[in-house]
């Protein structure tokens, strides 16, 4: 029985929920059952969506609104939707404490550390020191951009070794790690661009974009596919 991942929408775009094909195909190729999950606002279907699916992707989308992670907006903040956040947040929360697999792609990532009580640098030109330009202007998204380090003993080493070279289409970062969040790889200037939760089976999180690499980076098609695979241990 294949594990039903469960892909939570990137967001609105007027009157529609969406999600990039690219990361349905990347759970699909990996032997997962892709299920869509819209933004709802009930408690009781965030909880029918924690006990239907067997692991869950949060995906790209846009900033994360400051007020929760304790700040104003600042100068570089984009565009933002509270109503997604809170959805986001409330599941992320739900199923942590199931102890289900989760794996956060780049918005992903910074949700996971947003609901683990971590901050956010609004914008990258905030942070101390030279920040390289992490938005990258090439015509694929699946086009290398950036080195990164991995950190010995993470999950992140373990699937991409010590260096590897990854995409980039964020301007924002994680600051501060929430509670239990250990720190997997950096990029050049100390941004962080990989997490994991410790205590948890299976919670990893990644600032670049895996789903548009999956064709050409066989690293990538292991993170899927031991993502797929943690999800389907307890079927």
């Amino acid at each position: 029985m294949e594990p039903k991942i469960g892909i939570i929408v990137c967001g609105f775009d007027g009157d529609r929920q969406f999600i990039p094909n690219a990361y349905i195909q990347s759970v699909r190729y990996s032997k997962g059952l892709p299920l869509v999950l819209p933004v709802v606002r009930s408690d009781r279907l965030i909880g029918e969506y924690t006990r239907l699916c067997d692991g869950f992707l949060f995906c790209g989308g846009k900033d994360i609104t400051p007020l929760l992670f304790g700040e104003e907006p600042c100068r570089g903040n984009g565009n933002t939707d509270i109503t997604v956040d809170l959805f986001q947040i409330r599941l992320l929360k739900q199923i942590l404490s199931s102890g289900k697999p989760v794996l956060a792609i780049c918005r992903g990532m910074q949700i996971l550390n947003a609901a683990c009580g971590g901050t956010i640098w609004q914008d990258l030109s905030l942070a101390p020191g030279h920040t390289p330009d992490h938005m990258q202007k090439t015509v694929s998204h699946s086009e290398a951009s950036h080195r990164i380090r991995t950190e010995r003993g993470s999950l992140i080493r373990e699937y991409f070794g010590p260096q590897f070279t990854v995409n980039s289409l964020h301007h924002q970062a994680i600051n501060t790690p929430g509670t239990g969040i250990h720190v997997s790889a950096r990029a050049k200037g100390s941004t962080i661009a990989a997490i994991e939760l410790e205590k948890h089976p299976f919670a990893v999180g990644v600032q670049w974009h895996p789903e548009c690499m999956y064709r050409t980076s066989p690293e990538t098609r292991t993170l899927f596919r031991e993502f797929v695979f943690r999800s389907s241990v307890n079927l």
